[in-house]
């Protein structure tokens, strides 16, 4: 099992951020932010690793994350992303966007806040009563919110107004998005739903629906895998992980048993996306390997004549044939023999909450206030 460092932070944590590396950076991230909720007083914190990773003769990490800086948040923290090296932004339960600067990494201020985002309102309520801010994607300059009100707002870093909103986008509650591309997000709804919507389009109608059959599910996670834009990842209230291909079909490509209890984070690796990562109310953190050995198993590749062909890594990049043959999550069943999962952290009856993947290391935050933290994921 994976040698984790877990420090206990006195507040339950509700979202953890590796801060991103600068391009071609070959260094480990040691710097993570992390958001806390259900608090007297929630903070948004910046964590900084030091020479944790050097293991003593018995086998102890030698020296644990530090608090760096921490800040007072309004609201529970909903969400939370890096626009870029100097700036968090954060999504609140009172409704609210807020941009955060640490510039020299000892102190961390408000830099843009756009209160009360997200609000309902109609007749039997009261004008401008505020709903939480679910969830928050960044594409720097661009950020994009969703809320309980149904409401999709897109901002601008460097402007005081709201670029667009999408009012009525849904009548139930959005949970999460993420970009699909530039100019498209995927959202998911508390009805199963996973939806396409494209700024391109002036309308207040999705480009796409895709459910789940049968009971409507709430869907509380999304993400897409960053290579191949067409296949994502959702779970929700009951554990079940799910693969969609959004280019067919309005179903998912594979719904996998997997957590006893909510899923609330799914996350593709980002450079290495045959591994996923998932996060769950019962306690447990996932590892999921749907890579399987695709060079020694050749049935993923079916090629004209009926020849099996197998294609070593190296070559992938060079071969013109549909990238998505290749990928373990688009087979007929991942389940069968391609999948193995892996439990990372100790059994524990506290929910975990968050997790973030960055190369070689993965920080996730719990309920049982503590944040867990490896940089040897793979080793």
């Amino acid at each position: 099992m994976e040698k984790f460092n877990a420090k206990f932070v006195s507040q339950k944590i509700s979202k953890t951020r590796w801060r991103p590396l600068p391009p071609a950076s070959l260094q480990l991230p040691d710097v993570f932010a992390t958001g806390s909720w259900d608090n007297e007083e929630n903070k948004v914190s910046i964590w900084c690793i030091g020479d944790f990773g050097n293991l003593n003769t018995d086998g102890d990490y030698e020296s644990d994350h530090q608090l760096l800086c921490d800040i007072k948040h309004s609201g529970d923290v909903m969400d939370l992303q890096f626009l870029d090296q100097e700036r968090i932004v954060t999504a609140s339960s009172s409704g609210s966007v807020t941009i955060f600067r640490h510039q020299n990494i000892q102190t961390l201020s408000v830099s843009q806040r756009w209160e009360q985002a997200h609000y309902h309102s109609g007749p039997d309520i009261p004008s401008c009563g505020s709903a939480p801010c679910t969830g928050i994607v960044c594409n720097n300059p661009e950020i994009v919110s969703v809320g309980e009100d149904g409401r999709i707002n897109l901002f601008r870093a460097d402007s005081k107004k709201i670029l667009r909103t999408i009012d009525n986008a849904d009548s139930s509650t959005l949970h999460a998005v993420t970009f699909l591309r530039t100019t498209e997000i995927m959202t998911v709804n508390s009805i199963g739903q996973l939806k396409m919507w494209d700024f391109r389009q002036q309308g207040n109608e999705p480009s796409q629906i895709f459910f789940l059959t049968g009971e409507r599910v709430p869907l509380y996670c999304v993400d897409r895998h960053p290579n191949q834009q067409h296949i994502v990842a959702t779970g929700g209230q009951d554990g079940m992980l799910s693969i969609w291909d959004v280019r067919q079909g309005s179903m998912p490509v594979s719904l996998l048993e997997a957590h006893d209890a909510e899923m609330w984070e799914v996350h593709f690796h980002p450079s290495n996306p045959d591994h996923l990562f998932t996060c769950s109310e019962d306690g447990s953190l996932w590892h999921w390997s749907a890579s399987s050995d695709m060079a020694e198993k050749p049935s993923f590749l079916q090629l004209a004549g009926g020849r099996n062909t197998t294609l070593s890594h190296s070559t992938l990049g060079q071969s013109n044939i549909n990238q998505s043959l290749m990928s373990p999550w688009l087979s007929s069943d991942p389940a069968k023999g391609r999948m193995e999962i892996t439990s990372l952290l100790p059994s524990q009856t506290l929910s975990v909450n968050s997790l973030d993947i960055l190369g070689q290391c993965l920080v996730c935050g719990t309920d049982a206030e503590a944040i867990h933290v490896t940089r040897q994921l793979f080793a």
